[in-house]
Order: structure tokens, then C-alpha cells, then sequence
């Protein structure tokens, strides 16, 4: 095997769009909807700006609702299939705290804030980074039939399991207009759904 020939690393970055986005946010967003009406904008502009699907997400201090973070769906943008909004607000937080725990009995309690429920590998992503609150905008397959993305095996009682691993969970924050985000991506002729096996799937 030539080593040439071997990928060695990878990553991603976010887009300069973003950092325009947020220049004028306060990053101090102490109010819950106020939390979540930046990740819809950032949503709506991921899938306009054409660099990945209409979500995003924000990793705050769960106490004070400082932004420590933000992401958004990159699978386009780098061509890598893992670079969900919430992973990428993870991976960036983890890199600017300086450490892969989020939470732990020494840490700021963190929070994670997204446009809709994670999806199965997002899921797996919340419950290991040590995050200790999930709020979303809402839950349900609207996001799939808006969308044609496929969110994964889900089970049902996924609440009740980060409930368990100590992730309070908090849904139907603005939910309308995470929808109206859904909807408006759903209704273009020119998106990229990019896991497009999904009718191979029972």
C-alpha cells in the first residue's frame, strides 16, 4: 500500500457567511426563543447559501445562555457525511473549551440547541459529548416529509434515555418557524437531499 495514496486527516470549516451572520448577535442570549430564532436564520441561510440542509445549531451555558459555539449543516460544503450542525457545534465548542466533556462536575453545564430532534448519529453525538440540556424546535417526521431527508432510526423513547444519561430535554421552542424553514427547502427544485437511498429503506 503507498501511505501517498492515504487520507491522513480531515475537517471542516464553517462558511464566512456565518461569521457575517453573527457579528451583530449578542453573545450573551439569555432568553430561550431568542436562542432559537438565531438558529432558524442560520438554518434558512445554510440551504440558500447552498453549502448543506436547512438546520443548525448552538452550544450555549446552559446558566446564562452565553454562545459558545455555532454550527451548521456542512455535508455539501465538505463533502463529508458526519458534518451535522450539531456535530459541528460540538466539535466547535469542544475545541474552543479545550476539552471533548462538555459538562462533568468541574465544568459550565452546557446546553445544545437545534432546529428540529437529532437524528439517529446526532442522537449518539448529544448523549457523548457531555451536554446537559437539549432544546429543539420540535419533534415528529414533518421534518422528513417537508424535507426527504431520512433522520434515522430513531427509537421511541429516546427522551426518556437522555432524561436517564442526565440531558434535560426541552421541545416546541418556535417550532412554526422551524416548519416554515422545512417547508420553504422542501419546496425548491434544485436542493441536494444527499442520503438519496432512502426509498431502499423498508
Amino acid at each position: 500500500m503507498d501511505p501517498s495514496t492515504i487520507a491522513t486527516n480531515f475537517g471542516a470549516r464553517l462558511p464566512g457567511w456565518v461569521t457575517d451572520e453573527i457579528a451583530s448577535v449578542d453573545p450573551l442570549l439569555p432568553d430561550i426563543e431568542d436562542r432559537m430564532r438565531l438558529v432558524h436564520r442560520l438554518a434558512d441561510r445554510n440551504h440558500r447559501e447552498g453549502t448543506g440542509g436547512p438546520f443548525a445549531a448552538l452550544v450555549t451555558d446552559a446558566a446564562t445562555g452565553e454562545v459558545v459555539s455555532v454550527g451548521v449543516n456542512l455535508v455539501l460544503a465538505a463533502n463529508l457525511s458526519a458534518m451535522h450542525a450539531e456535530i459541528v457545534a460540538i466539535s466547535l465548542a469542544q475545541i474552543r473549551l479545550g476539552t471533548w466533556d462538555l459538562g462533568g462536575p468541574t465544568a459550565t453545564p452546557t446546553e445544545l440547541v437545534v432546529n428540529w430532534r437529532p437524528c439517529a448519529m446526532c442522537y449518539g453525538a448529544t448523549v457523548w459529548s457531555g451536554i446537559e440540556r437539549l432544546v429543539i424546535a420540535g419533534e415528529g417526521d414533518e421534518v422528513e416529509h417537508l424535507t426527504g431527508f431520512d433522520e434515522g432510526p430513531m427509537r421511541t423513547d429516546w427522551k426518556e434515555q437522555l432524561q436517564q444519561r442526565g440531558i434535560d430535554v426541552t421541545t416546541d421552542v418556535l417550532r412554526d418557524q422551524a416548519l416554515a424553514v422545512f417547508r420553504d427547502y422542501g419546496q425548491r427544485t434544485d436542493t441536494t437531499v444527499y442520503n438519496g437511498r432512502r426509498q431502499q429503506v423498508g
